[in-house]
């Protein structure tokens, strides 16, 4: 019986989250997958009344779950950087969630914003190490507040990091039989990604029938515009990756499509939208609620079941091709009302 913690979150992450569930509790009952589901308030409510962000105490309960389902963090009442650093990042470090999987995937054509490119040219897979990085938070401020500040932040690159993400990502690509990329600056940063393009160089020797190519991160941004077609699955570090998914969920029509998975195979992984919590629209019932869909249809694809994974996107494919989608789509439905659209879609099936 897979359990899952659900953290809606702020903003417009329960109203996502919420339809989400519906399709998880519908694919739930439909084929007696046996979902557990337990919610925790964790956001800008829980901080602003107890100036808590996750307790330890918390995070002893969330060790007892199979996966945990994120809404979306981030409250204009809170300092920003508080809710990402002490809730997000707390949550991917403390469970080691080393590997983001970003699927960028164009799911019909009138959404790309690129002139004759459309479902058959963008369709890869970004994956992006997530644990360390100058995300690590190394380093620091002397002197602040004066002419003689002097800020730090150091990129930290482990031989276990880089080693077991880009192994990953060989692995990741050998079992879909596609060419594998890797996205660095090695030209620039000679001792950090100069120890990932040793690193792939090596681990290409073990996967001789893996295809592979290299790009620099300011060229891999220009090929995404001029020629997505040529990516199956791109390999890259944590700023590199922060940047180029957000591209790629441009290419894919909008962040409103846009999906994450925070994977460790050996712990508790976690899934995502990666939009935001948009709070100007929070409460009006009008937040475009597929990423979320695409969240928890990643998540049972996690738990084994890609066949249910790919009939929920699947699903979501008819309704944008009928129109039947939220207004930042082009669509008039509410937020629940997609969900339900959704809903009635896997019951065709």
């Amino acid at each position: 019986m897979p359990s899952i913690a659900v953290l809606p979150g702020d903003g417009i992450g329960k109203e996502v989250i919420n339809e989400g569930l519906k399709i998880l509790n519908f694919m739930g009952e439909k084929y007696n997958l046996n979902l557990k589901f337990e919610e925790f308030e964790v956001g800008a409510e829980r901080y602003l009344k107890s100036g808590e962000l996750i307790p330890d105490s918390l995070l002893k309960q969330l060790e007892t779950f199979d996966a945990i389902y994120l809404g979306a963090v981030g409250d204009p009442r809170v300092p920003s950087g508080i809710l990402e650093h002490g809730i997000l990042l707390k949550l991917r470090f403390h469970f080691d969630q080393y590997v983001n999987l970003r699927p960028i995937k164009l799911l019909n054509d009138r959404f790309s914003p690129l002139k004759k490119k459309g479902v058959n040219e963008i369709n890869f897979t970004v994956i992006r190490e997530n644990t360390e990085g100058l995300y690590a938070g190394i380093g620091g401020i002397l002197k602040k507040d004066t002419q003689d500040e002097v800020a730090i932040q150091e990129m930290i690159s482990t031989r276990k990091g880089v080693e077991r993400i880009i192994r990953y990502a060989f692995e990741y690509a050998k079992n879909l039989k596609a060419k594998l990329t890797l996205c660095d600056k090695s030209n620039v940063l000679t001792y950090s990604h100069g120890l990932w393009l040793r690193v792939f160089e090596e681990l290409k020797k073990e996967y001789p029938e893996v295809q592979t190519d290299h790009y620099y991160v300011d060229a891999i941004t220009m090929k995404m515009v001029r020629n997505p077609e040529i990516f199956d699955v791109i390999v890259t570090c944590n700023m590199f990756g922060d940047i180029i998914t957000d591209l790629g969920a441009e290419l894919q029509g909008g962040m409103g499509l846009a999906a994450s998975g925070n994977i460790n195979p050996n712990s508790v992984s976690m899934f995502e939208p990666v939009h935001g919590s948009a709070p100007d629209i929070a409460g009006k019932g009008i937040a475009n609620p597929i990423a979320a869909i695409l969240a928890a249809a990643m998540m049972l694809e996690y738990f084994g079941r890609k066949d249910l994974a790919e009939k929920i996107e699947d699903a979501i494919t008819i309704s944008i091709q009928e129109n039947l989608l939220s207004q930042d789509m082009g669509g008039n439905l509410s937020t629940s009302e997609v969900g339900d659209e959704i809903v009635k879609i896997l019951k065709r099936g």
